[in-house]
């Protein structure tokens, strides 16, 4: 048949000529050229798997990445391999009369396939060296005498010798801090691909430190896996990467198998470090240990003159009392710390020598090594001014060890236990409570934290936590005075029994526990309890109709985060009850009658189950804070409740038209002492609906409004609107009045620019705008001829923060096309922030320098591509300086290719500058900040510099660093900190 095919081809050709001629010759050739590109596709794949294994090995002796141009070949070869496989598929058997227009298909993927293959051959090499380790920064306290530690543990980090090392010491004296620094020095580093810092804490759970690791891996574990199988797939995970794990506050002996953290050896170059007061743990655990010593006299001298100022000094007699006061901290920095937070501001010396004589009799009843540093924290206690502030420090104990608290979450568990109270506002007490937060932060019996939000978000000071040795201060010796009984976070299965109460208790915590059922009732030791609180025990789901029987005192209740289905009708009984908390209760279907908690100021259901609002809710009317937020079974408030509550000056709710939650918003306006009013809804056009109605009635009320998926994010201001992952198009977004804060997070169209996108129009009030996660969004405002683009300059003119996040195509903060600049955009602005935005090569043009005035701190991070932070050309020669008079702070960090800051013939003059960072930026090479001149004609550093702090690996970066002025570098040695 081929024969008598070939030869009608062969006189088809003859009699019809050159077309036919090579129609016929591409028929003949189709079945070569499918055979060709099989062949090329295979060269393809098989050098595709080659490179893939050489980057494999590369990878695995850590310190080096793929090269992005190698990635993206990769991607590209896998999407062609794809498309030819499927084509071939496809033409198998395709008949005769096709394949002529085939085969130039044939042809041109062939070619495609060509070009990949010639692509691949990256003369250049597969892999680069990889930068240093992009974490969080922790922030810390500088060391003072634990400097020889340090550099011990430095030295068994860097070499081959020991894996795993044991840090050891008493509480207070410093573990934790050394290690913060060294934790904070070894994100420079190229030798580990990760550094992961995990708080272990007491009692030891490996589930929960199984989930730790892994979540700082990036990776994920089944949750309802045996420990045994998750510790399998963590070693796997783990076995990849080259990295250095931080085991901070073990109190337990465990193994690292159980865990699933492999053996650290020399040959996977894998390092851990325990931090314990226990030196069995350590060694049960085969650490090399290094033993933390309490600091000398003079460096306990150093410290304590760090807080205090060197001015008490100067006070007649004052300093032989304060080095005895020294010597009574025992050398041990935790100590030194408090101690001197109490007395910080005091110059008589009387005060002084009453303090020495009070702690000297403290130190006295020392029993043991634990009463020792206790009886020197109770000082700090005792010294504070009002009982007031002493149970508000006191709640804080409260929480789990090591728990990191927002100040809105403690300040208001402090208004529901009645420890802050008699103030005409909601707002009023939320002032006294953060001034008692600020108190008890700078006697240091708090430390300031940052709260990392459950979308990964960092939200600076906004956080506060005890120190545990603290904590352990509050729960041992003092509490049992104070009618306090503190089980949390101890794995109880169940309620302390008889023996484990303290006399008259007043407020019990079993939070963080797996309680799975409570008794029948309670001692009679707790007949005078105010306060319970079983929050997250996950497992717990009944409690007794007689529990609450005998609980006539109880003034405050958290069941939440449990899995309670129904609260006993002897809840009704509690008429002093004046906050009930059953927040994430998502399993509660039913609440008896609280018509008669008339006393009862607080009813916080979000997120919880229940289908109907509860009965006799409207007969609360001493109610002051009602939150029904993300209550999804919830369909509606109905009409005539609200207006009952006349004490009302919280109330969150979702309004989504579906579910018409609030049937009349008018009601909303008839509540006169609202002060916050808090909102989720489901999509820009319900939140439109809502707005439009508020603006009538909106008046002096704050409100935070969330759109989408914005739970967690809420209440950072006190006029805040949060956008997630919603259509932010052509369609305009009405806005209340008074907006301040604005978030835009995975906004979905979001192409070019906020001006375009019709959002800034009415935002007259505006003061900060943070944009995260938008993948089109090109510039941050653009200006041209159509007068549309420049109705929203009035409102950037008052933007006081602008923080841009993961912007990839984001390439210019203005583009400016046939207009001048407005000479006010920007004029307010003080904090600009830039994060992980690699299409931005160049910050500021030179006609934007002089809009940015007031401009107090710039941060740029992770900007791969950013060359240059304020640009201009050589035609541009109207000045040699940028001037910014305000600015405060300059933080560059991890942009490999900054080459210069300005160019190399104009200055940057900053007065004001007192702090300048600079992390991992290996190509800069000049820091071209003025300094000023004497009256003598000498060189000055800046008049408020504090600190230049260098991440470099070594000294020698900064050694290669140009200066405009000779001695720039001895001048300003005493402010450089590596």
């Amino acid at each position: 048949m081929a024969d008598i095919v070939g030869a009608i081809f062969g006189a088809l050709s003859c009699i019809c000529g050159t077309p036919t001629c090579n129609c016929i010759d591409q028929h003949r050739n189709f079945n070569d050229d499918v055979g060709e590109l099989r062949r090329k596709l295979n060269t393809l794949t098989n050098r595709k798997q080659d490179i893939e294994s050489r980057i494999q090995v590369a990878e695995a002796h850590g310190g080096q990445m793929v090269r992005r141009e190698v990635q993206d070949w990769l991607e590209q070869v896998q999407d062609i391999n794809v498309d030819v496989q499927a084509f071939l598929e496809k033409v198998q058997g395709v008949k005769w009369y096709k394949r002529a227009c085939l085969d130039k298909l044939v042809c041109r993927k062939i070619n495609v396939v060509k070009e990949m293959l010639e692509k691949g051959s990256f003369t250049e090499g597969l892999v680069i060296e990889r930068a240093p380790v992009h974490g969080n920064i922790i922030p810390t306290e500088n060391l003072v005498g634990e400097i020889s530690t340090k550099e011990e543990i430095w030295r068994y980090l860097m070499g081959d010798e020991v894996g795993l090392i044991g840090v050891c010491g008493i509480g207070g004296v410093g573990k934790t801090t050394i290690m913060k620094n060294l934790h904070n020095d070894l994100q420079r580093e190229t030798r580990f691909e990760k550094v992961i810092w995990v708080t272990v804490s007491h009692p030891l759970n490996v589930f929960e430190l199984q989930k730790k690791i892994v979540d700082a891996m990036g990776q994920r574990l089944q949750d309802d896996e045996e420990v045994i199988m998750r510790a399998a797939a963590l070693m796997e995970i783990m076995r990849r990467k080259r990295y250095v794990v931080i085991l901070d506050d073990v109190w337990q002996k465990f193994s690292l198998k159980e865990v699933g953290i492999p053996d650290p050896n020399v040959q996977n170059g894998c390092k851990v470090v325990v931090t314990s007061r226990s030196i069995e743990v350590c060694s049960y655990l085969h650490c090399k240990i290094v033993k933390v010593k309490p600091l000398s006299q003079e460096e306990s001298l150093k410290l304590f003159l760090d807080i205090v100022g060197d001015g008490v000094l100067q006070v007649p007699g004052l300093e032989e009392v304060l080095k005895l006061i020294v010597k009574e901290c025992a050398s041990l920095p935790l100590a030194i710390v408090v101690i001197a937070g109490s007395m910080k501001g005091v110059d008589d010396v009387n005060v002084w020598r009453n303090a020495l004589t009070e702690l000297q009799d403290r130190v006295r009843s020392v029993k043991d090594a634990n009463d020792e540093i206790f009886k020197r924290l109770r000082f700090s206690f005792d010294w504070l001014d009002s009982l007031e502030v002493k149970n508000c420090f006191l709640y804080c104990s409260f929480f789990q060890e090591d728990y990191v608290f927002t100040r809105r979450e403690l300040i208001e568990c402090w208004i529901d236990e009645g420890l802050i109270y008699g103030f005409p506002s909601r707002e009023a007490a939320c002032n006294r409570g953060h001034a008692i937060i600020d108190r008890l932060e700078k006697n240091f019996l708090l430390e300031k934290e940052t709260f990392w939000s459950s979308v990964g978000f960092p939200f600076n000071s906004a956080g506060a936590k005890m120190h545990d040795v603290v904590r352990d201060m509050a729960i041992i010796g003092i509490g049992p005075e104070f009618g306090y009984l503190i089980k949390t976070g101890m794995n109880l299965v169940e309620l302390p029994d008889e023996h484990g109460w303290v006399k008259d208790t007043k407020k019990l915590s079993l939070m963080e526990n797996n309680i799975l059922k409570v008794p029948l009732s309670l001692p009679a030791k707790c007949l005078s309890l105010s306060t319970l609180i079983l929050s997250s025990n996950p497992n717990l789901s009944e409690i007794p109709e007689s529990f609450f029987g005998e609980m006539l005192a109880l003034k405050v209740l958290d069941l939440s985060n449990t899995a309670i289905e129904t609260l006993p009708n002897s809840i009704s009984k509690l008429e002093n009850l004046s906050a009930l908390r059953l927040q994430h209760c998502m399993k509660l279907k039913y609440l008896p009658s609280l018509a008669n908690l008339r006393g009862l100021k607080k009813l916080d259901l979000h997120e919880a189950g229940i289908e109907v609002v509860p009965q006799g809710m409207g007969m609360l009317i001493s109610l002051e804070y009602l939150d029904l937020l993300f209550c999804q079974n919830l369909k509606e408030i109905p009409t005539g409740i609200l207006p009952n509550l006349s004490s009302l000056q919280y109330l969150g709710v979702c309004c989504l038209q579906e579910t018409t939650i609030i049937r009349n918003l008018e009601e909303v306006a008839r509540l006169k002492k609202l002060e916050t009013l808090e909102c989720q809804f489901d999509g820009i056009q319900d939140f439109n609906h809502f707005v439009n109605k508020f603006k009538d009635f909106q008046s002096a009320i704050a409100y935070s409004l969330g759109v989408g998926t914005a739970r967690d994010m809420l209440r950072w201001s006190k006029y805040e609107l949060v956008i997630i992952d919603c259509e932010i198009g052509e369609e305009c977004v009405v806005l209340p009045n008074n907006l301040e804060d604005l978030w835009i997070l995975m906004g979905k169209n979001m192409r070019s620019s906020l001006n375009k996108t019709a959002l800034l129009e009415e935002a007259n009030e505006l003061r900060r705008c943070r944009i995260w996660e938008s993948e089109k969004i090109e510039c941050v405002v653009e200006l041209n001829s159509s007068s549309s683009s420049l109705l929203c300059c009035p409102v950037l003119d008052k933007l006081e923060l602008l923080h841009l996040y993961m912007l990839p195509k984001l390439c210019e903060l203005v583009r400016v096309e046939g207009v001048a600049t407005p000479p006010h955009i920007f004029s307010n602005l003080k904090t600009l922030i830039i994060d992980d935005c690699p299409g931005m090569r160049k910050l500021l043009p030179l006609e934007l320098q002089q809009a940015f005035q007031n401009l107090k701190e710039i941060t740029l991070w992770n900007c791969e591509q950013m060359e240059e932070i304020i640009a201009s050309s050589d035609s541009d020669a109207s000045s040699n300086k940028f001037i910014f008079p305000k600015l405060r702070i300059l933080r560059l960090a991890y942009l490999p290719q900054l080459k210069s800051i300005c160019s190399a013939k104009r200055v940057m003059v900053c007065d004001s500058i007192e702090q300048i960072q600079v992390f991992y930026c290996q190509e800069l090479k000049r820091i071209p900040v003025q300094l000023p001149l004497l009256d003598n004609g000498q060189l000055s550093p800046p008049p408020r510099l504090r600190e230049i702090r260098i991440y470099q690996d070594s000294k020698e970066w900064w050694e290669s660093v140009e200066w405009d002025y000779p001695n720039a570098k001895n001048l300003l040695k005493p402010f450089l900190k590596f």
